[in-house]
């Protein structure tokens, strides 16, 4: 009714962001789930190091490298020594 009033619509105008649907949402929400996962196995696999955390209490595992009926493992010069007198 007056005409000097004026306004912007900011949703239909050429440089507005383009309003993605639900279904969109939905994959790009799961895709970013997907890459977090991913980047969390790499980082896993990258890095051995890094203590390994277990939110499961069932979770058990047995390390058959420290136990006491494991057989001894000899060193480096233990192991050329023995190369050298078993070539002699």
């Amino acid at each position: 009714s007056d005409p000097t009033a004026c306004a912007r619509n900011y949703f239909d105008r050429a440089s507005a962001p383009e309003q993605e649907s639900l279904e969109e949402a939905e994959y790009r929400a799961a895709v970013l789930a997907d890459v977090a996962a991913l980047k969390q196995r790499a980082v896993w696999h990258a890095h051995p190091e890094m203590p390994v955390t277990a939110s499961d209490p069932t979770a058990c595992a047995r390390n058959y490298f420290d136990r006491a009926s494991a057989p001894e493992q000899e060193s480096l010069e233990e192991a050329e020594c023995r190369a050298a007198v078993l070539a002699e």
